[in-house]
């Protein structure tokens, strides 16, 4: 059966490239101007779902920064929760006293859109994305967070296109095992169940297994820019094929299971024929992720399948490329990127070492 392997997009792979120095966003003039202010405020203490409020927004940013987004979105995505939201309870602004001070930092445009983002009931807009309940033209009404009668807010249709946008870059950037255990079945979350009752859920980070369920969630949001309100509003993602494909419930939680039996190594481990085939099956379910690939490729490396792995490694960058943030969450996307690039590397030269101890020498040649 064929594999579904991703062709290498060099132009995707070299924008990813500029994003793996740590300093990129420094390197951005309107980014960069607003750092300061933002890191003053102490997100880099801030505790934040699999790593700090700092490397969580600096995550988000740099995904809307490869989906080559207009400066606003990408500020958004910088910002995107620091006057606080229903999800979370980190204030870095107060929307009370601080819009000007905003507003003079980054634009009127820019600030609007975040405190919308952060007013605006983010659960009612997933669900209505989802359910795909749009004005003809791509807007929405939408309720606005605090106690009934909710005040209402009317979306355009850019406004809509930004929001699926930034919630695409949001969720990939934050979502892991821990959360989908506690915010289970997000958006329509259960809130009766008691902490103290599910306390082995609560352990954070727990194993820090790939969610089960978002990517075929992400893939709905992504198709629903195809909206013919929407489509032309900003770039499309180049995730799942330009947001022209999706991946179904029962694929994904398949796809993260087989994947997590080999990590787990829940497998039969002297021979590779299992492995192979189970990390062949989760990839065939969803393709559109890049560590079952990358696993799969130094797989086919220890059974001396060259070929295959070269175009297993290419695909898994590809993915790794769209994103611009891990799936996997237990090391971050640049180790991602950079193992895999090791793995492409020795594969088209034929060096992959026989000798375990060896692999502790592995190094990239640019």
């Amino acid at each position: 059966m064929s594999m579904p392997w991703h062709r290498l997009d060099p132009q995707l792979f070299q924008r990813a490239q500029q994003l793996l120095d740590e300093n990129w966003i420094h390197q951005d003039p309107e980014l960069a101007l607003v750092l300061p202010v933002v890191l003053e405020r102490g997100v880099g203490q801030d505790w934040h779902k699999a790593g700090t409020f700092r490397h969580h927004l600096y995550g988000v940013a740099r995904s809307l920064a490869l989906w080559r987004q207009p400066h606003d979105v990408q500020l958004l995505g910088l910002l995107h929760s620091v006057y606080g939201n229903a999800f979370v309870d980190l204030v870095k602004f107060d929307a009370r006293t601080e819009r000007a001070r905003l507003q003079e930092l980054v634009g009127e445009e820019a600030e609007y859109l975040v405190h919308l983002f952060c007013t605006m009931s983010r659960s009612q807009f997933i669900n209505k994305v989802l359910e795909r309940d749009f004005d003809d033209d791509g807007g929405m009404e939408l309720e606005l967070n605090g106690p009934a009668p909710r005040a209402t807010v009317q979306l355009t249709p850019r406004e809509v296109a930004t929001f699926i946008i930034v919630s695409m870059a949001d969720t990939i950037e934050q979502w892991f095992s821990w959360q989908e255990e506690i915010y289970s079945r997000s958006p329509n979350v259960d809130i009766s169940r008691k902490q103290t009752v599910h306390w082995a859920a609560s352990l954070w980070p727990g194993p820090m297994r790939p969610p089960s369920r978002k990517i075929s969630q992400l893939s709905q949001l992504g198709l629903a820019l195809q909206h013919p309100g929407l489509k032309n509003q900003l770039p499309i993602p180049p995730v799942f094929d330009q947001c022209t494909q999706s991946v179904s419930k029962e694929s994904d939680a398949a796809a993260t299971s087989l994947y997590w039996s080999v990590i787990q190594l829940d497998q039969p481990l002297v021979d590779l024929d299992v492995v192979t085939h189970v990390l062949e099956q989760a990839v065939r379910m969803n393709p559109w992720v890049g560590e079952p690939q990358m696993v799969l490729a130094q797989v086919y490396l220890s059974a001396d399948r060259q070929e295959d792995a070269v175009r297993a490694a290419q695909s898994a960058l590809q993915c790794f490329s769209a994103w611009g943030n891990a799936w996997d969450k237990r090391v971050q996307w640049d180790a991602w990127i950079a193992w895999t690039r090791i793995l492409l590397q020795s594969a088209e030269e034929g060096t992959w070492p026989e000798r375990l101890d060896k692999l502790n020498n592995l190094a990239l040649r640019v």
